[in-house]
């Protein structure tokens, strides 16, 4: 299997079986064993998730915003039918209820019969409301509010590619609470520069704080840029030792990747990525 990070550009996994190829009325839809990330989940040829290394993406999607919020009780996600980020945000002690808009319910199908190390039974959780259908619709009709939106999406295109605009991103920002956050995946620094800077452009316009971090998600290619945006939460105003405070006193566990140090790290900037996110 093959991901192209450009035209020009790409890296091979291999699989040794596979588990499921068939087209759902919105895309592709993959899952394959493989030896160096266990199952793997792909949508339109792209790789999404996998059972050996989720935790690079969804705990630093999830966590940055949710550790740096005083108490999220309420979050929304959009797209992440595979449950990882929802399986994050229940780890918090406050947490009532996440909503998970997913427009393919094939996803979530999949997801539970083949990745249970990711959702880890959050699907079924009681505390999540699954919403089956159109994101951006959910988002502009919903009179809730949250504490937390994670923008949980596959790369721009088919049925993501309106979630990549300034109209849902001001949406979004009408649906957070005053000391509410979103958090968005945007990119590759390396890959995907001119995406990077046009969607930081759009974010800008919906949001006062708007805050670039930077992670290593092995199925993607290494380096990856995410976003935290919010009308007051600054993720860069906490110490390491105030966010591993946090984390014990809430009593978050099972964290592979996230910490105190990795959350500063995160917000560090090589020269040629400053000049990008300036």
């Amino acid at each position: 299997m093959t991901e192209y990070l450009t035209d020009e550009w790409g890296f091979f996994i291999r699989s040794s079986r596979q588990y499921e190829r068939f087209r759902s009325p919105y895309q592709a839809i993959e899952v394959h064993e493989t030896e160096p990330f266990g199952k793997l989940f792909r949508l339109d040829g792209h790789f999404m998730t996998s059972e050996q290394d989720e935790f690079f993406y969804h705990e630093n999607l999830v966590h940055l915003p949710g550790i740096t919020h005083p108490a999220p009780e309420r979050a929304l996600i959009v797209g992440g039918g595979d449950g990882g980020s929802a399986e994050e945000l229940l780890k918090y002690p406050s947490m009532k209820k996440v909503t998970l808009a997913e427009i393919d319910m094939a996803v979530v199908d999949v997801s539970r019969k083949y990745l249970a190390s990711v959702h880890k039974g959050s699907l079924d959780d009681p505390r999540l409301d699954l919403r089956i259908g159109d994101g951006f619709a959910y988002v502009r009709e919903t009179s809730d509010t949250f504490d937390l939106i994670v923008l949980d999406l596959t790369d721009p295109g088919g049925p993501s590619l309106e979630l990549y605009t300034p109209a849902f991103y001001r949406a979004c920002a009408s649906r957070l609470t005053m000391l509410g956050a979103m958090a968005l995946h945007i990119a590759s620094p390396i890959a995907h520069p001119d995406r990077i800077r046009q969607t930081l452009v759009s974010l800008r316009s919906a949001f006062s704080i708007v805050t670039p971090y930077l992670t290593s998600v092995p199925l993607y290619g290494g380096l990856w840029m995410m976003a935290c945006c919010s009308a007051t939460l600054d993720p860069r105003k906490l110490s390491a030792p105030e966010i591993d405070r946090r984390i014990a006193q809430r009593g978050i566990t099972d964290l592979q990747y996230y910490n105190g140090e990795m959350h500063r790290a995160a917000l560090a900037m090589p020269n040629f990525v400053r000049a990008l996110v300036s």
